[in-house]
């Protein structure tokens, strides 16, 4: 499973993933890859950057014989290609929308059936995707029901801390009538099982509280007493070393100097501001829970720099590389 290529989708083609997958291939990144895209899109956007690429566009059933020794671009076909009538860069569209779509499950068939050993994806627009009729949240959750994986977590990585979710892409008004104890339960052993999958033994792993000051004993929210501390107490009967509730403010200080191996917290802008904070282009976003492995980049379209030759690649460099570090028992 390992010598088979990773798989790359290409995001929305109006945003900058095309731009930042041939930056990322020019600079030899993608020697083991194939991407999921469309070759009309990834063609405009290497003469955008001065290049000829050659790209070869292939079938799932072609990957096997593929020769990555030449000079080429490899790209899956997914659904009809792109063409200069509906090509708008910059702009929020269904056709986009359905387009991102089909890359990602198509990939998720072809790792499915071990086509591929692992998917790095490139950013979608939840707003074309809602304007083709494809109702998700993120890519996270298209990922989870694609693969009929129920229980799964975010987990987002930069070089200083690691953060997994406990809810993820839902309104802050409605986490405490989401978060129970078994949820908490589930994402903690999700958390211990990357840590494993990324080789640290015996993690210390230590869970955010909900409210501030992990709610004072009470005082300020009682989440922590009645949902995080009883999921603690039955983690660590399972063998897991815990530290938590701890305040969400000072949790992530900690981790940052070494104190703990994962932080798990309880809600997207809990944990993902300061992964963010700590450097945008150098975190990455690993969906935990599937059959297979899944990075990401940590940022979204960036529509009011796409298609200018403006965009950054090292978060999607950071995702292929990301790959690497974890083992294949998933």
């Amino acid at each position: 499973m390992n010598n088979l290529p990773i798989g790359i989708t290409m995001g929305d083609p109006f945003g900058i993933g095309p731009e930042i997958i041939i930056k990322a291939y020019l600079k030899k990144y993608l020697k083991s890859c194939v991407v999921y895209g469309d070759k009309f899109v990834l063609s405009k956007a290497s003469k955008l950057l001065g290049h000829d690429i050659n790209i070869i566009t292939i079938n799932s059933n072609d990957i096997e014989s593929i020769s990555f020794d030449n000079d080429s671009l490899y790209v899956v076909n997914c659904c009809n290609e792109m063409n200069i009538k509906y090509f708008r860069p910059g702009t929020v569209s269904s056709i986009a929308g359905y387009h991102s779509y089909m890359y990602v499950e198509t990939a998720v068939k072809d790792a499915i059936n071990k086509k591929i050993n692992s998917i790095v994806t490139s950013p979608l627009s939840k707003e074309a995707l809602f304007k083709a009729g494809i109702k998700y949240p993120g890519h996270t959750e298209i990922l989870a029901e694609l693969t009929n994986t129920k229980k799964y977590a975010m987990l987002m990585i930069n070089d200083l801390i690691k953060v997994m979710l406990v809810t993820i892409h839902v309104p802050i008004v409605d986490i405490p009538n989401i978060i129970t104890i078994e949820k908490e339960i589930d994402t903690i052993r999700l958390a211990y099982k990357a840590c494993n999958m990324m080789s640290i033994e015996n993690p210390h792993i230590a869970v955010a509280g909900l409210n501030p000051h992990a709610g004072e004993n009470g005082i300020i929210g009682t989440e922590e007493i009645d949902i995080i501390k009883p999921a603690i107490e039955i983690a660590r009967n399972e063998g897991i070393l815990l530290s938590g509730p701890l305040p969400g403010d000072t949790i992530f200080m900690m981790a940052r100097l070494g104190k703990f191996d994962m932080v798990v917290a309880q809600y997207h802008d809990q944990g993902l501001i300061p992964i963010k904070y700590l450097g945008i282009d150098h975190g990455v976003n690993v969906t935990i829970g599937l059959p297979f492995l899944r990075t990401s980049v940590d940022h979204g379209t960036a529509f009011d720099i796409s298609w200018k030759n403006k965009a950054n690649d090292d978060s999607l460099v950071s995702a292929i590389k990301m790959i690497s570090k974890f083992n294949c028992k998933i």
